[in-house]
């Protein structure tokens, strides 16, 4: 079969009649058809370094080309940017134990943006172990936040024990809110997920609780308050 791409006479008088494509036109959907081979090759090249960690990248990059190389930089920047943002995020994850000389560092120079929650708290009182407790464990569900604990009378000389436990929540240095005394908490019956929810009402954590779950509680003590509380006087039920 003839080359209909060949100059020939023949090729000629088919292009002259319209049966084959001028050369003008086959060049053009010659160069279009290399345009979008290329573009499919840099999309799939695209798509095997999206797939790759930032080691893979290192080890696989004579594979590329030149601009593959600088698409591939711009993505590893991105990546590793991401990869920072992640590692702030989360770098906590378990309660840090401090005193009073650390106080400065840990909280009022903590960082931008970074929430602080510092339990104060002393040995051998029931109350502030468990919130110890609790601390460890959301601690590590919020890694982003900072959780401390101290002895009380390590940051503030001569703190009544009175007023332990007690929760102070900070943002960029700024009390934000307090907790003080084991009125506030509930007593010995608090639980992590009310101790969370109280946490977050100040905004330090994102809690995914959908509502307090000391409510219940506090609803059925109320109904139950009201059942059986005396008819007042002067009541219809009561006669003279």
């Amino acid at each position: 079969m003839q080359d209909p791409n060949a100059d020939t006479e023949w090729n000629d008088i088919l292009r002259k009649k319209g049966i084959l494509p001028s050369k003008e036109s086959l060049n053009a959907l010659e160069k279009e058809a290399e345009e979008e081979e290329q573009r499919v090759l840099q999309q799939s090249v695209v798509k095997t370094y999206e797939d790759m960690t930032l080691e893979e990248l290192e080890d696989n990059e004579d594979e590329f080309n030149e601009e593959d190389e600088r698409a591939i930089e711009m993505y590893r920047q991105q990546r590793l940017a991401e990869w920072k943002a992640t590692k702030l995020r989360n770098k906590f994850g378990e309660v840090l134990e401090i005193s009073g000389k650390d106080y400065v560092q840990e909280v009022t120079k903590a960082g931008k943006g970074l929430w602080v929650i510092l339990h104060l708290y002393k040995q051998g009182i029931p109350l502030c172990a468990l919130i110890n407790q609790h601390f460890s464990g959301l601690a590590r569900k919020f890694p982003d936040v900072k959780f401390i604990k101290a002895i009380s009378t390590t940051c503030i000389p001569n703190y009544p024990d009175r007023n332990l436990p007690t929760v102070f929540v900070y943002l960029e240095g700024d009390i934000k809110a307090q907790f003080i005394g084991p009125l506030v908490f509930g007593g010995m019956n608090l639980t992590i997920d009310e101790l969370e929810w109280k946490l977050s009402e100040s905004g330090a954590i994102k809690t995914n609780l959908e509502e307090n779950p000391k409510k219940p509680i506090e609803d059925a003590l109320l109904s139950s308050v009201r059942s059986s509380a005396p008819l007042s006087w002067g009541s219809d039920s009561e006669e003279d």
